[in-house]
């Protein structure tokens, strides 16, 4: 009898002769797709290496006049922070400042200045002409440090100056070169990207055997091919919060080493100042039996007539020299926390009992993040699959990753941190409550199903409770088996039904005790106690609020740039005659996920839908996210303001909505018969095959656009980022995809 590794073996075997033919295939088209990487990166990326292979170096050492100290490094000082060199005469191609590398790192910022055979004197900027621009150059990066210069003819004379006032002195400059040589960089981050780019080409090119694999006539091969692109996009975030170090809050022996306690394999730190321990706080005091955070509040504070007022808390701080807490809620003389709770009961609560250790945000984050991910992958796949006939392994791939490229979740990432947990969380809990009620509709155990996706959607209230809009999607999916058909009127569905509304009421009556225990209010969340940069108990409901932020949210054009990431924050103007709270933007989402602008066919499509089926279940569906994706936007703007990552609020819902009206529309382009005589190609059977070619490359792009944006926020300089905190190493990065300056 053979054995299990024997039988395993066989099969294999079996496997690749039926398949011989399609393994031939992928393996010459990863070998085409590895060769054209390489070629890229050791012939394109690295064409300066070549480009200065034959330039004669000019080492201008003995003529720089600057003070050298015993090292024999120059010095630059805020006095003498300038060199400049006379009478060159001479061809420049480059120029390499050689800044010491055991200084303290830091970003400087250079002044370069020249004369050439078209300029006797120095030029800079005038209203109709650019100068030579400032470059930074990081005091830690070889190919930052080597600037090409593009003259007319020969420089004659060229000063080199430190400008900027964050800079600290003294700076050492062993040389200046001239015309020095690029270093050969073989840059695996480059190489890898170069692989995933011309992999997805490759993949989502039309003729690709993805648009021929339909999910319902091969579900195995359709459901491993689903679960490696989820597993590949897991690992991609995984690694961008953990690029991101400075927000993490772990460390070990090579990570955040800093930070390491020198003894446990993992330790965790306190990251992002005192106002974002407050979950951390939190469940040290559940752990006592306290709602109210242990830091008491300063007495100046306690005896304000309004401490909402942050002019006058500010005022108070300054005479007293007594600090408080920024962004908790302070109200009867205590500090709380007014983000939903649920977040520390799964996470900190647990973490802290265990180790008694604060748990790492940041790792919070990833985890809802990745279980977000799986979730909303798996309810696509379930609409795809039980909805609709004919869609393909590739058709469910480009909207499954335009949904999770574009529903705010990577911004997340960037910023993981208690700000971003209660959101995080929020969708996680959403996407699988949906996912468990759909199981249920089409379930023998129906019950079972319905409590677990109830119990996700209610705790949806004590992570981000505006998210709960995404409970009225149970109207839409329930009110014709149970209302209409009156199902609920039977034994089973009266269970069924109790089921659905159970979880409801538990949460909804401990959310209240815990609400009332606080504030004295059952429905009082305590935002309005907040210490932010506003009274918000004062705040109000004002329309003059609602359509800025409308525009903002999903109108305003991105800002660009022509350097890397090229993205910028988008400028702000309002006539609103008030306080409007802002942070830094960067566009509305129908400009920078154009594959929204599917919902402008969204009648038609609804209305071949509905003569199709004799139920509107997938128009109400679209409606409620539609309706919920507006309405929390209009919400955030009116508690909170106009932030980015308030995007993830909302961005999720039109996402949705254009994935099921992207499958709408797939699923009534006709499918052409594989052997049809000439008569029939001529009489237009060829029209279908142009039309669902026409939607694939269309959708192809539209999400191309949206995955580039996303990717370029990514790595979008900000305050309190990983380029903030580690600008001379985040330069690296820029040196990186800048391969060609």
């Amino acid at each position: 009898m053979p054995s299990l590794f024997e039988n395993i073996v066989y099969h294999v075997r079996c496997s690749i002769r039926a398949n011989e033919t399609s393994i031939r295939h992928i393996a010459k088209c990863a070998a085409l797709i590895v060769c054209i990487a390489l070629a890229l990166e050791v012939f394109v990326f690295n064409f300066n290496f070549y480009a200065s292979a034959g330039y004669d170096t000019i080492n201008l050492k003995n003529r720089i006049d600057l003070r050298q100290g015993s090292d024999d490094a120059f010095r630059m000082t805020a006095v003498d922070h300038e060199v400049e060199f006379q009478n060159l005469n001479t061809v420049v191609h480059n120029i390499k400042v050689d800044f010491d590398h055991s200084q303290p790192a830091q970003v400087l910022t250079l002044k370069i200045q020249f004369t050439d055979e078209a300029h006797a004197t120095y030029f800079d900027s005038t209203e109709y002409t650019e100068g030579v621009p400032l470059v930074e150059v990081s005091t830690m990066s070889d190919e930052s440090k080597l600037i090409n210069l593009n003259a007319t003819g020969a420089i004659n004379n060229l000063k080199i100056e430190l400008v900027g006032d964050d800079i600290s002195y003294p700076v050492r400059v062993n040389t200046i070169y001239l015309n020095a040589h690029h270093p050969f960089r073989f840059s695996s981050l480059r190489f890898a990207l170069a692989l995933g780019v011309l992999t997805l080409i490759c993949l989502f090119r039309p003729s690709s055997f993805i648009y021929r694999m339909r999910l319902r006539h091969d579900p195995v091969r359709s459901r491993v091919s689903i679960a490696v692109a989820v597993a590949i996009e897991c690992a991609l975030c995984a690694a961008f919060l953990f690029y991101g170090s400075n927000m993490v809050g772990v460390a070990t022996s090579t990570y955040n080493y800093g930070e390491w306690d020198g003894v446990s394999l993992v330790n965790s730190f306190e990251v992002g100042g005192d106002n974002a321990q407050q979950y951390a706080e939190l469940a040290k005091s559940l752990s006592q039996g306290k709602l109210y955070l242990e830091e008491e509040p300063p007495e100046w504070l306690k005896e304000m007539d309004n401490p909402y007022d942050k002019g006058a808390r500010d005022e108070a701080q300054k005479e007293t020299g007594e600090e408080y807490l920024f962004d908790v809620a302070y109200h009867d003389g205590h500090y709380y926390v007014y983000f939903g709770i649920v977040p520390v009961l799964v996470f900190y609560l647990p973490f802290y009992l265990l180790t008694g250790s604060p748990f790492p945000t940041a790792l919070g984050v990833l985890i809802a993040c990745i279980l977000f991910v799986c979730g909303a992958s798996a309810l696509l796949d379930r609409f795809a699959r039980h909805h609709f006939e004919r869609v393909s392994l590739g058709i469910y791939l480009i909207v499954q990753i335009a949904l999770v490229s574009g529903c705010g979740m990577l911004y997340l990432l960037k910023f993981p941190t208690f700000y971003s947990l209660p959101i995080a969380c929020g969708l996680m809990f959403s996407v699988w409550g949906l996912y468990f009620w759909m199981c249920g509709r089409g379930s023998s155990a129906r019950c079972a199903f319905f409590v677990a996706g109830s119990a996700c959607m209610a705790l949806v209230a004590g992570c981000r409770p505006q998210l709960l809009l995404l409970s009225l999607l149970a109207f839409p999916l329930f009110w014709r088996p149970y209302i209409t058909k009156r199902r609920i009127l039977t034994r089973e569905g009266a269970r069924e039904f109790i089921c659905l509304i159970a979880p409801y009421v538990v949460v909804a009556v401990l959310i209240m005790a815990y609400n009332h225990a606080r504030f004295g209010s059952f429905t009082d969340f305590g935002a309005n106690y907040n210490l932010t940069v506003n009274d918000m108990t004062q705040r109000g409901w004002m329309m003059g609020r609602i359509a800025p932020a409308l525009f903002a949210y999903f109108f305003q054009t991105p800002e660009t740039v022509g350097v890397f990431p090229f993205l910028q924050p988008v400028p702000f103007d309002t006539t609103y005659m008030g306080q409007t709270i802002k942070e830094a933007t960067f566009g509305g989402i129908f400009w920078c996920y154009p594959v929204l602008w599917v919902l402008f066919f969204a009648r038609p499509l609804l209305a071949l839908r509905n003569a199709q089926r004799s139920t509107k279940t997938i128009t109400g569906v679209i409606f409620v996210l539609l309706f919920s994706g507006v309405a929390i936007a209009i919400v955030d703007a009116e508690m909170a303001g106009i932030l980015q990552r308030y995007y993830a609020d909302f961005s999720v819902m039109f996402l949705s909505a254009v994935v099921l009206l992207v499958f709408i529309a797939n699923e009534n382009i006709e499918d052409a018969p594989a052997v049809r005589g000439s008569l029939m190609r001529q009489r237009g059977t060829a029209r279908p095959i142009k039309a669902r070619s026409l939607l694939t490359k269309t959708l192809i792009v539209l999400v191309a656009i949206g995955v580039v944006y996303s990717a370029l926020l990514c790595f979008t300089p900000e305050t309190g980022w990983y380029s903030d905190i580690y600008p001379w190493a985040y330069h690296d990065l820029l040196e990186t995809f800048q391969f060609w300056t």
